[in-house]
C-alpha cells in the first residue's frame, strides 16, 4: 500500500528549495545596500568608523536571536583567541573595502571582491589539503585575468587603492578557513556574535591609534544626523541579509543555493547606476563576466567532485565585506 505521504514529500523538498532560492535572491538584493550606504557614509565618517558602527548594530540585532535560540549557551571561552583572530581579519578586510568604495564605484569594487572564492580554493588546497584539479586551477587563473580586467581601468583612475578590494577577499578567505575550521566545535550565531562583539573593541583601538597619529582612514568623528543614519543603516542591512542567507543555506542545498551569490553583482551595479549615476564600461563588464563564469565553474566543479565523497567538507561561500 502506498504511503499518502509518499506524494507530498517531493512537493515539500521543492517547495524549500524555491523558499531557499527566495531568500537567497532576497539577500543579493539587499546585500548591495550595505556598500551604498558605506560609501554615502565616507564623505563625513572613517572607513574604520563605520566598520565599528556596523558590529555595534550587527550585535544588537542578532542578540534577540542569541538569546532567544540559547546560542549564548555554546560559546566556547576557550576559542576566544580564534576568535578574536578571526574579529582582526574580518575587521581590517571591511576596512580595505569601505576605503575603496569612498573613491570607486561599488559594482567594480563588488565585482573584484567576488575573486574570493577563487582565493579560497587556493587556499584550501594549500592548507586544509582539499584535493583541486587542474580544471579549478585553470579556472581560479582566468577568474585573477577577469579581476585584473576590471581593476586596471580603476587603477589608472584612483592607484593602488584599486587593489584593496582583492586584499578584502583574500581577508575574508583567510576568515571562511578559520571558520571551517572551528564550525565543527561551536553554534555559527554564537560565532558570528561573538565576531561582532570582538570586532567593537578591535575598531575602538584601530580609532585610538588614528587619533593618536592621525591616520585619515581611521580617524574617529562625530558624525552628523545623516552620516549615522547611514552607518546604522549598514549594520542593520549587514544582520539582515545574513540572517536571509543563514536561513536560505537551512531551506536548500549549498549546490542550489551558492551560484546565486553572484546575483549581487547585478544588484550593485543597478543600485550603483540609480544612487550615483556609475555604470560599468564594456571592458569592465567583460572582467566582470569573466569573474562570475569562472567561480560558478569552480562552485560546479566543486560540488561535483563532493557528490562522489560520502563526506562533504567544502563550502564556497562568499561573506559580504
Amino acid at each position: 500500500m502506498t504511503s499518502p505521504h509518499a506524494h507530498t514529500r517531493p512537493a515539500l523538498q521543492a517547495s524549500g528549495i524555491s523558499a531557499g532560492m527566495g531568500l537567497m535572491l532576497l539577500a543579493m538584493l539587499i546585500t548591495p545596500l550595505i556598500d551604498v550606504f558605506s560609501k554615502l557614509a565616507t564623505a563625513n565618517a572613517s572607513p574604520t568608523l563605520i566598520t565599528m558602527v556596523r558590529f555595534i548594530v550587527q550585535a544588537l540585532c542578532m542578540l534577540p536571536i542569541v538569546l532567544w535560540t540559547g546560542s549564548w549557551r555554546n560559546f566556547s571561552w576557550e576559542l576566544s583567541f580564534y576568535h578574536a583572530i578571526r574579529a582582526a581579519v574580518i575587521t581590517l578586510s571591511m576596512i580595505c573595502f569601505v576605503a575603496t568604495l569612498a573613491v570607486m564605484e561599488v559594482a567594480d569594487a563588488v565585482a573584484i571582491f567576488f575573486v574570493e572564492p577563487i582565493i579560497l580554493t587556493v587556499m584550501s588546497s594549500i592548507f586544509l589539503k582539499e584535493i583541486i584539479g587542474w580544471r579549478r586551477y585553470t579556472a581560479c587563473g582566468v577568474g585573477f585575468l577577469g579581476a585584473m580586467i576590471v581593476i586596471r581601468p580603476s587603477f589608472q583612475e584612483i592607484g593602488y587603492i584599486a587593489v584593496l578590494p582583492v586584499v578584502t577577499a583574500f581577508g575574508v578567505a583567510v576568515f571562511a578557513l578559520m571558520t571551517r575550521a572551528l564550525a565543527h566545535r561551536e553554534n555559527p550565531w554564537s560565532m558570528q556574535f561573538q565576531m561582532s562583539l570582538w570586532g567593537i573593541p578591535i575598531s575602538g583601538a584601530l580609532l585610538l591609534i588614528g587619533h593618536v597619529s592621525g591616520i585619515e582612514f581611521m580617524a574617529p568623528s562625530i558624525p552628523d544626523l545623516t552620516t549615522t543614519t547611514w552607518m546604522v543603516g549598514v549594520g542593520t542591512v549587514a544582520a539582515l541579509s545574513g540572517l536571509l542567507a543563514v536561513y536560505a543555506y537551512r531551506a536548500a542545498p549549498a549546490s542550489v543555493i551558492a551560484p546565486l551569490q553572484y546575483f549581487e553583482i547585478v544588484s550593485a551595479t543597478l543600485l550603483g547606476w540609480l544612487v550615483f549615476g556609475d555604470f560599468p564600461d564594456p571592458v569592465k563588464w567583460l572582467g566582470i563576466s569573466i569573474i562570475i563564469g569562472s567561480g560558478l565553474y569552480i562552485i560546479w566543479r566543486e560540488r561535483r567532485a563532493a557528490s562522489l565523497k560520502p563526506v562533504t567538507n567544502s563550502e564556497n561561500t562568499v561573506v559580504s565585506p
